[in-house]
């Protein structure tokens, strides 16, 4: 149910937006693109999908028996199929198949298994965040909207660094966290704390992994950001390149809410609103259609592979917690 209010909320939004701009301004925009930089820019999910997949395999603990290991392959059809479970599945259900992959694949604990989903989902935040900052300190057209988000980002990039880097801080956070959560969400609370924990005492007990994991987070963020302004260049807009770190960051977040499907609507309203300067709104609105595609994109490829770990996530979903 909860997934079929976000998607007519989503629709309501987009059908305001359109109606807005007029539909037909946003196809007009799509006739006059570039083609050239359209088909590099939408091309770019194959090396982030490959430089996801590296990343992953780099998360698991090495295995003296290679049959256990996780392959270049296995790891591309399984960040495949997460994006996909991810659109039909609640609560991120595909990032949490991925866990007890990788589990059955390298005989890791489940709680273990869920920490290394757990510490790259936050590597994925806070190289956002980090982005985010660099971008909006450098932006020069900062008004008293900009200077409060820049403030809100960097608060937001410090306390996750914290929670990563300080486990006597994390303890004391997930434990006002418990004392003033629902009671129906105190439970799950309590996992993420010593999932947490457990992430804690495998990542820096092993610096080297921790730097990479962390410096290969970095850089495939900046590459979601460059295809996102080479969506820009492919819609004819001109648009400085460190107004985007700023500003794409800002649009992603706004679609992180959880208010639609996939973040479709909040995003494109947010793009309209953020790149307004340097763009139409019709623009603006073919830029959010551009920026939905990163996410239908990966997950229509996994399709092929859904079968078999739509399978799993359903086991997943009977086992009792």
């Amino acid at each position: 149910m909860k997934r079929l209010i976000s998607i007519g909320v989503s629709l309501a939004i987009l059908l305001l937006i359109y109606w807005q701009i007029d539909f037909a301004k946003l196809l007009q925009v799509f006739r006059e693109c570039d083609r050239f930089w359209l088909v590099v820019s939408l091309g770019m999910v194959v090396p982030l999908t490959a430089f996801t997949s590296w990343r992953l395999q780099q998360l698991m603990p090495a295995s003296p028996d290679a049959s256990r290991q996780l392959d270049f392959g296995e790891a591309n059809r399984l960040i495949l199929a997460a994006s996909s479970l991810n659109m039909v599945l609640p609560s991120k259900m595909g990032d949490i198949a991925k866990a007890y992959f990788m589990r059955d694949r390298g005989h890791l604990t489940g709680s273990l298994a869920l920490s290394l989903v757990v510490f790259e989902k936050a590597c994925d935040m806070l190289s956002l965040l980090l982005w985010c900052v660099f971008g909006l300190l450098l932006f020069e057209d900062k008004g008293l909207l900009f200077w409060g988000m820049t403030v809100s980002v960097a608060t937001g990039l410090i306390l996750g660094l914290l929670l990563l880097g300080s486990p006597s801080f994390a303890q004391f956070f997930f434990k006002r966290a418990h004392q003033v959560a629902p009671k129906k969400l105190k439970l799950k609370i309590n996992k993420l704390s010593y999932s947490w924990k457990e992430m804690h005492d495998y990542f820096w007990g092993d610096r080297r992994r921790l730097s990479l994991i962390a410096g290969t987070s970095i850089f495939i963020w900046f590459l979601h950001l460059l295809q996102i302004w080479m969506f820009t260049l492919a819609l004819n807009a001109s648009v400085p390149f460190l107004a985007n770190l700023a500003l794409a960051p800002l649009a992603i977040l706004a679609g992180l809410l959880p208010l639609t499907f996939a973040g479709v609507g909040t995003r494109d309203a947010a793009l309209i609103a953020f790149y307004q300067p340097y763009m139409a709104p019709a623009v603006g609105a073919a830029l959010g259609v551009l920026c939905t595609s990163r996410y239908f994109l990966p997950a229509i490829g996994g399709l092929p592979f859904l079968g078999q770990y739509l399978k799993l996530a359903q086991e997943i979903r009977m086992t009792p917690r």
